[in-house]
């Protein structure tokens, strides 16, 4: 089933200090997403999450925890990172972690790669470093205190404050990449997306670039420098690593050649790490640049972006536990426009959920098996001739399916989830249209009330296949209850990229019971 055309996404490997908020789920069911759906399309997916486990930060929040960094790690991996992916439902391929043997042999590997190439010296560096960014902050980052750090400079996204270090370091030649970076966004004006990220990444770059402190030597929690052991490499390089040494970068040539290179989803605020240093990083090493960085907005929580110090952070449990894995993954992909910012809110949720999930959808696949049951002894009926009506419905089936996928290849999953759902609204009208209730009445109208009910039940198993990827475990439920897995086999088997062809679901199937799939939810 596989169409021979790689699809490698990553989400960025976050930071197992924080615990996982909904801004963390967001960007993982959106890669998720985006992976399962070239998967069952049929492209060579992979999908590799992870965690940083490395730096100062992480070597304070331990011994504050009065444990060593590694069981620190080990603890807040398994208790918390470990638990979200099962929570939201994520069927990651692979999930690295920056302390495992696999990733710290094959970053000293590429960083000496780096220094024989030339492309690593030795400098005194002093400038004032942010803990919580684990990065010595630019001009534009730095601001004055207030209140308790008065007279004293803060980081502008933390605002604490920064602490000037001094100390020999060894720096990669970034300034050299400028002219190569310019031509790569000139060339390949999709590298960095949506539009906005990338104007803001060229302008950066435009301003000049300075060569970057790679090494540590103020502190051991890292992966040492291959060539002086009294330095540890700058976590932010280890981190970037991530993406190459878990697919073989350095000891799989094969798998390597396979997979590289990768699309990477990040949040914003991570963009010039990702969309400058790292192309740098791999253009010095020789080895392709990314297929592309997309930059997703930040989650705003009353109108302000999420972060466990400032306590806005929102544990994705609070909402799965209510609502479920689905329609966290539905509501989240749908009503952000995917690269915007976007606000949550409790009583946005709570009426999608409603409108869209239970009245919308659910509604739909429930009064359509049920009327199956009731009108054909629950066996799919065979089509008569069809109606302009029921063209219409089919028009409506093929369209959206085609745009749906053209969505997911700008990585708008809100544009695809917003296409798909034309079906839902069309099959809503046209049973409302067309009474099914009233054909049953006339044995005159059997065959027409057979077309009805043959049309809305293979327009929800067009629905089923295209939504998926968005929320695998209902759409399971309605396959199962269409009676479609008897003749087509499991859902997750299903190309994607042929859901809008008609006719797939085979009259005679036999239907089941359907419990809703969005049941109402009781909000204390």
């Amino acid at each position: 089933m596989t169409s021979g055309r790689s699809f490698y996404i990553t989400t960025p490997i976050y930071y197992p200090s924080d615990l996982p908020h909904i801004g963390h789920g967001y960007t993982t069911v959106a890669v998720d997403t985006l992976a399962r759906w070239h998967r069952q399309a049929g492209d060579d997916t992979w999908m590799l999450t992870g965690t940083d486990e490395h730096g100062q930060k992480m070597l304070r929040a331990a011994a504050a925890n009065g444990v060593t960094p590694q069981e620190w790690v080990d603890k807040l991996v398994t208790e918390s990172w470990f638990p979200l992916l099962e929570t939201l439902d994520v069927a990651n391929d692979d999930f690295i972690r920056t302390t495992q043997p696999r990733h710290e042999e094959r970053v000293q590997q590429f960083v000496q790669a780096l220094f024989d190439r030339g492309y690593i010296y030795a400098g005194e560096y002093e400038a004032l470093y942010c803990v919580g960014c684990e990065e010595f902050k630019p001009e534009a980052e730095i601001v004055d205190g207030t209140g308790p750090f008065e007279g004293l400079k803060v980081c502008a996204i933390h605002s604490k404050p920064l602490e000037l270090l001094q100390e020999k370091n060894y720096f990669f030649k970034l300034s050299e990449f400028q002219d190569r970076l310019l031509e790569l966004y000139k060339t390949e004006p999709d590298f960095v997306r949506p539009e906005s990220a990338r104007n803001e990444v060229v302008s950066f770059v435009r301003s000049g670039l300075k060569d970057l402190s790679i090494s540590r030597s103020a502190f051991d929690w890292g992966i040492t420098v291959p060539w002086d052991p009294a330095h540890v490499i700058y976590v932010w390089v280890d981190a970037l690593l991530n993406y190459a040494t878990a697919v073989g970068y350095g000891n799989d040539p094969e798998q390597f050649a396979r997979r590289w290179p990768a699309f990477h989803v990040v949040g914003k605020d991570i963009l010039r790490f990702h969309a400058v240093i790292w192309p740098a990083m791999l253009m010095a090493a020789g080895l392709d640049v990314p297929r592309g960085v997309f930059a997703h907005g930040w989650l705003l929580v009353g109108g302000e972006k999420m972060s466990k110090s400032k306590l806005t952070g929102i544990a994705p449990t609070e909402i799965t536990d209510v609502f479920g894995s689905d329609a966290y993954r539905f509501y989240f992909l749908s009503a952000i426009a995917f690269g915007q910012d976007g606000s949550f809110s409790w009583e946005d949720l709570s009426a999608r959920y409603q409108a869209e999930l239970a009245n919308g959808f659910g509604n739909l696949a429930s009064r359509t098996v049920a009327m199956i049951s009731k009108y054909f002894e629950g066996v799919v009926p065979a089509p008569g001739e069809y109606t302009e009506g029921d063209l219409t419905i089919q028009k409506i089936v093929a369209d959206a399916a085609a745009n749906a996928d053209a969505a997911v290849e700008r990585f708008r999953i809100d544009e695809a989830i917003a296409a798909i759902w034309t079906i839902v609204d069309a099959l809503n009208g046209y049973i409302t249209e067309n009474e099914p209730w009233a054909l049953a009445k006339d044995e005159a109208t059997r065959e027409r009330l057979g077309t009805v009910l043959y049309t809305a039940a293979e327009g929800l198993r067009a629905l089923a296949v295209l939504l998926s990827p968005v929320m695998p475990a209902s759409t399971e439920k309605l396959w199962v209850a269409l009676g479609a897995s008897e003749g087509l086999g499991r859902l997750h088997d299903q190309p994607l990229r042929e859901a809008g062809a008609w006719g797939v679901l085979r009259p005679g199937a036999t239907v089941e019971a359907l419990t809703p799939l969005f049941p109402r939810v009781e909000q204390a």
